[in-house]
C-alpha cells in the first residue's frame, strides 16, 4: 500500500514514531469524550456523536425531529473561501457572511472583472473543486462583457457616493480591517477580526506588521496556493491553528507550574480536534483508477502524495445577499419595478447569469464531518433564509426518531447503482444502505 512507501522528506523519517502517533486514529473512548465536551460546550443537546458498529462513529437522535426540522447548525473548525471566488463574493474571513453593502458587493464584483477583461481580453471565473469531502466546483465565464458598466460608476458605487433603489432593506456588517494590516483578510465586526488572528491570522498575514522575510515566504506560499489548489490555504489554516493552540496551551501549563507535560504531549492535545476528523492521508483514501494495475499501486499513491493533503473537508456555501436583492427588485408591483430597474437594470445585465454567485469555499465542520452516508438518508445540509454565515445546517428530510442514526448523502443519490458506487469509492467504503440493497445487481 501507498502508505508503506519510503517519504522524501528528512523529518518524515526523523519524526515518524511521532508523526504516526499523531496521524493514528484517535481511541473510541478519547474521542467519545471529546465529542460528548464540544456537544456540551455548543449546546446541540439534540444530538450525540455514538460508535456504530462496522461505520464507526455516527450522529445519532437524542430527541425526535419532525420533517423539516432543524437539527444542528455546526461551527466550522477551519475553512477558506476559494481563491476564485473572491472576486465574485466579499465575505467575513472569519464566519462568511457578506459584509459592506449591496452597493460594495456589486460594485467591486464587476470592477475587479473589467480589470481582468482589459488584461486579457476575456473573464473567467472557476473554483479548485479539490477535495475528497467536497462534491461541487463552480465554473464560468464572462467573455468581453458587452453590457460594461463604466468603471468611474463602479467606483462610485463602492465607495458609497451612489446608492441603488431598496437596498436599506438588505442591510449587511461594515467592512472591518484586518488587524496586521493585510488587505487579504476582511471582517464582519472587530470580534471576528480578533478571533480569526488569535486563532489562525496571526501566523499568515501578509501585512506590514509581519516580518520582511516571513512575509515574503507567506506571499510565495499563497501565490503557489491560488496557482495549484488552494486547498493548501485550508490546511494551512489546520497547522496554524495547532500551531496557536499548542502555544496557549504551553502557557497555561506554564501558570499551572505543569512542568511534567511534555512538549509532544501539548502538540497531541492541541491536534486533538482535527485528529478526529482526519481520516487518512489524500493520497492513501483515493480509490485505484480502473486503468491501473494493483502491481503498480505503490507508484501511483506516491504520486497522489505529491499533490495534495486533506482532511475530511466539505463544501462551504454561504447564499448571495446580491441574489435575494434581484429577486425583490423582480418581485415589486409594476410600477416601482419598472422604476427600479431603469437604475439597477444596466448592473444585472453586466452581472449576467452569475449574480447569483454565492461564497464557496472548503472547511472542516468537527460534527457534519461525523455523520455517515446513505443514499436514502434522512437529514441534508440546508441554509435556510435566516442562515447567513458559514455554518453547516443540517434539516431533517423526514420524522427521525429518538435514538435513530442521523444520516446525509455525501452524493447525488438520484445516480443509478453504479455511479454512487463509484463516487463513494473515494470515500472507501461500498454503501450497503437499504436503496443500495434493492439496487444492488444479483
Amino acid at each position: 500500500m501507498g502508505g508503506s512507501s519510503v517519504s522524501p522528506c528528512d523529518l518524515d523519517r526523523e519524526f515518524a514514531p511521532q508523526i504516526a502517533q499523531l496521524l493514528a486514529t484517535p481511541p473510541p473512548q478519547s474521542a467519545q469524550e471529546y465529542y460528548d465536551d464540544l456537544i456540551r460546550s455548543k449546546k446541540h443537546n439534540g444530538i450525540r456523536v455514538s460508535y456504530i458498529g462496522k461505520h464507526g462513529k455516527g450522529v445519532c437522535a437524542n430527541k425526535d425531529f419532525a420533517e423539516g426540522d432543524l437539527i444542528l447548525k455546526d461551527q466550522m473548525l477551519v475553512g477558506a473561501q476559494h481563491s476564485l471566488n473572491k472576486i465574485d463574493c466579499i465575505v467575513c474571513s472569519y464566519c462568511f457572511r457578506f459584509i459592506g453593502s449591496i452597493e460594495f458587493q456589486i460594485g467591486r464584483r464587476l470592477y475587479l472583472q473589467s480589470i481582468a477583461s482589459s488584461i486579457d481580453g476575456t473573464y473567467e471565473r472557476h473554483c479548485h473543486g479539490n477535495d475528497v469531502g467536497s462534491s461541487s466546483s463552480c465554473s464560468g465565464a464572462t467573455k468581453g462583457n458587452s453590457n460594461a458598466v463604466p468603471q468611474e460608476v463602479l467606483i462610485s458605487l463602492m465607495d458609497g457616493d451612489t446608492s441603488l433603489p431598496f437596498t436599506d432593506q438588505f442591510g449587511l456588517p461594515p467592512v472591518v480591517a484586518c488587524p496586521g494590516g493585510c488587505e487579504g483578510e476582511l471582517y464582519c465586526s472587530q470580534s471576528c477580526a480578533e478571533s480569526d488572528w488569535e486563532s489562525y491570522h496571526s501566523l499568515l498575514c501578509t501585512g506590514s506588521e509581519t516580518e520582511p522575510l516571513q512575509r515574503s515566504a507567506l506571499q510565495k506560499f499563497v501565490e503557489h496556493a491560488n496557482g495549484t489548489n488552494d486547498i493548501f490555504l485550508v490546511a494551512a489554516k489546520a497547522i496554524t491553528f495547532t500551531m496557536l493552540r499548542y502555544k496557549k496551551l504551553k502557557r497555561k501549563h506554564a501558570s499551572q507550574n505543569k512542568k511534567d507535560e511534555s512538549n509532544f504531549s501539548c502538540l497531541m492535545e492541541a491536534w486533538k480536534p482535527l485528529s478526529m476528523g482526519f481520516k487518512k492521508r489524500w493520497w492513501e483514501s483515493v480509490a485505484l483508477p480502473e486503468d491501473v494495475d494493483s502491481s503498480d499501486e505503490d507508484s501511483f499513491r506516491q504520486q497522489m502524495r505529491d499533490m495534495a493533503f486533506t482532511l475530511n473537508n466539505l463544501d462551504l456555501v454561504v447564499a448571495s445577499p446580491v441574489e435575494d436583492y434581484f429577486i425583490y427588485i423582480d418581485d415589486l408591483p409594476e410600477s416601482e419595478k419598472e422604476e427600479a430597474e431603469k437604475v439597477t437594470g444596466p448592473f444585472l445585465d453586466a452581472l449576467g447569469d452569475d449574480y447569483s454567485v454565492p461564497c464557496e469555499g472548503t472547511a472542516f465542520f468537527p460534527l457534519q464531518s461525523c455523520m455517515n452516508h446513505s443514499c436514502c438518508p434522512n437529514a441534508k445540509a440546508f441554509k435556510r433564509d435566516e442562515d447567513k454565515d458559514g455554518h453547516a445546517v443540517i434539516i431533517a428530510l423526514k420524522p427521525i426518531s429518538k435514538d435513530d442514526e442521523i444520516t446525509i448523502s455525501y452524493i447525488d443519490e438520484d445516480l443509478p447503482y453504479e455511479e454512487r458506487q463509484a463516487e463513494l469509492a473515494d470515500y472507501g467504503f461500498t454503501c450497503t444502505c437499504s436503496k443500495c440493497q434493492e439496487e444492488r445487481p444479483n
